[in-house]
């Protein structure tokens, strides 16, 4: 196995993930660490405050016998509160079961029962119904509480006699081997698999993070407003290394008031997933071309694209830097306006996000920090560093990290932030961490003689033609969805004589597109329109420019109604479930082959 290894440069993790809470309530108590969305607009938490509710929650967490090890589910969407809980139960040594708010009963019964949760918080009644309704499968829940319905409080009360000793005493047994949080990958088959992350496995994924990345959590007047599931650990890892560092965070959870928010709160730097630079980028486009300013928009973002190229090239000429500085006067100040106007960086992860995204959002001047991890590695072991882009890897692992190609090209990884193993189930445990200490990510990759990753497929989704050919379809996936009509893409071709392709169409950037041409609007009427599948086909053409003739899609297929997560056909983090939209579409693929 190649293998390349960065230097730790951090000490082997001490104390939980509580202890900067009160950390900072004693050094800085009137640094605000919070803000929280009310009616008149951002009232910030100071230290002391938060540390204050922290201690209220988990005294009520030990008066209703919540002990050192038990498991409590929290089933809701992004908000204040769901920090506030996630760090009661940390500070008494008990583990959170996170569960998406979108997840079915279910799935919320699967993971009730899986990991035994004694208790459970839930946002609202409707998921308070649905966790009433898995009691029969999940004899060890007793308690539930909804935020809504006063839940912080009710806990505060519970615990009013509740000594500071005793609560002292149940914070400073908390070790960093111990199980901090249960997380259940959302997978795409079979039965959701529990994942245990130690406190242990955060601190060694944040203490060198933070550090490389200073730009972003050590500087003055540093804020992040987070819209992202607190259930993914991608969100989870950057609120934690906030908390430590002292860095301002606000909570959106619902997407119709995003951009409103992130007006008001002003983060200074984002993380997100690809599909939403997408919508960014396809947003903006399918605006300018429908107002007529779409050749001055397709100018810009070209020039953005050269201006981030010849960054890597020695710096842009005398023309490409008067070209740029006018189009950030006519459209890249509006754009990082949308973001806040005060953005500095994006962070990205989930899934790749396309050489030509990396360098338009670079040069509209908020680079975006790509990074490679998984659940099982507590998020990131790679990123790209602020003073250290290379953009279409994943950067280079992080400090304490090694990474290394197996014999088929499967990237692996060995370092403290590696989970601990699944929840009762040593087979799958085995069957992703080997006896060296390698996990197994089942991703392909490679790295360069500095150590920058590149993702170049799946192991699973690697199509085979009838003629032999390997295809990685997330190479032309990716470059298909950037065109502003595109929604998902889902290449296909396995076992078959040539590439094809499936293709949804954005519910929103096709109405003023359709309205222009005096269409119908509505996409299921316009899987045949010679004109929308022309625009698609320009698309096609230029994803298939990077790659050969034989990985180039020949066919494709419009169809009528947009892949969702409520549908089933997207994870929760926005990935395709290949084996979902075979099952729905496998006619529409065979009929792509048909003669």
């Amino acid at each position: 196995m190649r293998e390349y290894t960065v230097p730790a440069v951090t000490e082997a993790p001490t104390g939980s993930l509580s202890d900067p809470v009160w950390a900072n309530a004693s050094s800085h108590p009137d640094t605000a660490v919070f803000s929280r969305r009310t009616g008149s607009g951002w009232t910030d938490i100071s230290a002391a405050e938060f540390a204050q509710q922290v201690t209220g929650v988990a005294k009520g967490l030990i008066a209703a016998g919540v002990q050192h090890g038990d498991r409590v589910a929290l089933l809701s969407p992004t908000r204040y509160e769901w920090t506030l809980v996630d760090y009661a139960i940390w500070s008494i040594g008990a583990v959170t079961v996170p569960i998406y708010e979108t997840s079915s009963p279910s799935q919320v019964q699967w993971i009730l029962t899986d990991s035994d949760a004694v208790a459970a918080v839930v946002e609202n009644a409707t998921h308070g119904a649905v966790v009433e309704s898995a009691r029969a499968e999940a004899p060890a829940l007793q308690e539930v509480w909804q935020i809504e319905a006063g839940a912080v409080d009710e806990l505060t009360a519970l615990g009013q006699n509740v000594s500071d000793a005793e609560f002292d005493k149940r914070r400073s047994a908390v070790t960093p081997d111990d199980l901090a949080t249960l997380i259940y990958t959302s997978g795409t088959t079979g039965r959701p698999k529990g994942c245990k992350i130690s406190h242990a496995n955060f601190l060694d994924e944040l203490g060198p993070a933070v550090k490389i990345l200073d730009d972003l959590f050590d500087t003055t007047g540093a804020s992040t407003l987070l819209f992202l599931p607190l259930a993914h650990v991608f969100a989870r890892i950057i609120q934690v290394g906030c908390v430590m560092k002292r860095v301002k965070v606000g909570h959106s959870a619902d997407v119709k008031n995003l951009v409103e928010d992130l007006g008001a709160f002003r983060p200074t730097f984002i993380l997100s997933v690809p599909r939403v630079f997408e919508k960014v980028y396809n947003s903006a486009s399918q605006k300018a071309h429908a107002d007529g300013k779409g050749k001055i928009f397709d100018a810009a973002a070209d020039t953005a694209v050269a201006y981030s190229q010849a960054m890597d090239k020695g710096g842009a000429s005398f023309g490409l830097k008067a070209k740029h500085l006018l189009f950030d006067r006519l459209v890249f100040g509006k754009l990082r306006a949308v973001l806040g106007g005060q953005v500095r960086y994006a962070v990205s992860g989930g899934a790749p996000l396309g050489d030509r995204l990396g360098h338009f959002f670079r040069g509209i001047g908020v680079p975006v920090l790509e990074g490679y991890g998984l659940t099982e590695t507590t998020a990131a072991v790679s990123v790209n560093l602020p003073d250290d882009i290379r953009i279409g890897t994943v950067g280079r692992p992080l400090p304490g990290v090694t990474v290394g190609v197996a014999d088929d090209g499967e990237l692996c990884f060995k370092g403290g932030q590696v989970m601990q193993g699944y929840w009762k189930n040593d087979e799958a445990t085995a069957g992703a961490i080997d006896s060296d200490g390698w996990f197994h990510t089942g991703d392909l990759g490679e790295f360069d003689v500095d150590g920058f990753i590149k993702i170049t497929g799946r192991k699973k989704e690697i199509l085979v033609t009838a003629g032999g050919k390997n295809v990685a379809p997330t190479l032309l996936e990716d470059q298909i969805r950037l065109h502003p009509l595109v929604s998902q893409c889902m290449v296909v071709g396995d076992g078959k004589p040539f590439i094809a392709a499936l293709i949804t169409i954005d519910p929103e950037n096709i109405v003023p597109w359709a309205t222009e041409r005096g269409k119908p609007t509505d996409p299921a009427a316009l899987t045949q329109d010679a004109d929308l599948i022309a625009e698609i086909q320009k698309a096609i053409d230029e994803a298939n420019g990077s790659v050969s003739q034989a990985e180039a899609i020949k066919k494709f297929s419009i169809l009528p109604t947009d892949w969702t997560q409520e549908t089933g056909e997207l994870s929760l983090k926005l990935s395709l479930r290949r084996h979902i939209v075979m099952e729905k579409h496998g006619a529409d693929v065979e009929a792509l082959y048909a003669k």
